[in-house]
């Protein structure tokens, strides 16, 4: 379902992402992980059409995003590291905007609405601005418009940043039910309790490049850690970060 092949970006002297080669299938859940400046970003803004590859191809629902981009982009939704909402509409009428732009019919879109306001408990706020909204209330109103037209992909830059603890388990069983429908989850965080959790299959990225991808316990296998190792100190493993692994270790001591 995603597929991204020998995908480069270079910045002047610096090579953001290195040849990264990468397969998502449908129904799962793929969390990609990284230092900071590791490429992650970069990554899934190219993946959104937002940022030039330097070379490379990629591949959504079959479709090559810079032979068809807008059928590549129209089966994907997309909640952005920073997300911009217009704040003088209501939570229904940003919905209903949203679905304007994937050319959603307004019968479907208000039904639609009615369906991601309820799921994600926005429905008696749906007649107030959004600029009433809590930060965690934007997330999830951000979170409903990348659904609005039942996409095939969806694609998250740290998506559970600013979330409540009841509004982090609310996105994580949507993602879950999401993923058990065929939707492709791609998902970027640096909350490892999460990757660990949720994804069916992670990616770490360091230096622009993958250097593991697998389960959890695939991963355990390439760092070379023992059955019980959290994923927290395989990434420390694998990204070069043994004396953080040492200080967390000592102070958990």
């Amino acid at each position: 379902m995603i597929e991204l092949l020998d995908l480069s970006k270079r910045y002047s002297s610096v090579l953001a992402v290195d040849s990264l080669n990468l397969s998502v299938r449908s129904g799962e859940v793929f969390a990609c992980l990284g230092p900071n400046g590791a490429g992650k970003t970069t990554t899934i803004r190219m993946m959104m059409g937002l940022l030039q590859p330097t070379g490379g191809r990629i591949l959504l629902g079959g479709h090559d995003l810079h032979q068809q981009p807008m059928a590549a982009k129209a089966v994907c939704g997309f909640v952005p590291d920073r997300p911009h909402v217009y704040e003088k509409l209501t939570g229904r009428e940003y919905l209903h905007f949203v679905a304007g732009l994937y050319e959603v019919s307004p019968a479907d879109a208000e039904r639609r609405a009615d369906e991601l306001l309820k799921v994600f408990d926005l429905l008696e706020w749906d007649g107030e601005l959004i600029e009433t909204y809590s930060h965690g209330m934007k997330q999830r109103l951000v979170m409903a418009g990348a659904l609005i037209h039942r996409p095939r992909i969806l694609i998250l830059d740290e998506p559970m940043v600013g979330l409540d603890p009841r509004g982090a388990r609310l996105l994580k069983r949507t993602l879950r039910a999401l993923a058990a429908q065929g939707v492709t989850v791609f998902m970027s965080t640096h909350s490892l309790e999460v990757a660990e959790e949720l994804a069916d299959r992670v990616g770490i990225i360091n230096q622009g490049q993958l250097i593991a991808c697998g389960t959890v316990e695939e991963l355990r296998r390439q760092a070379g850690s023992h059955e019980s190792e959290r994923l927290e100190s395989i990434f420390l493993s694998l990204t070069g970060g043994e004396d953080v692994r040492e200080i967390l270790d000592a102070l958990r001591n």
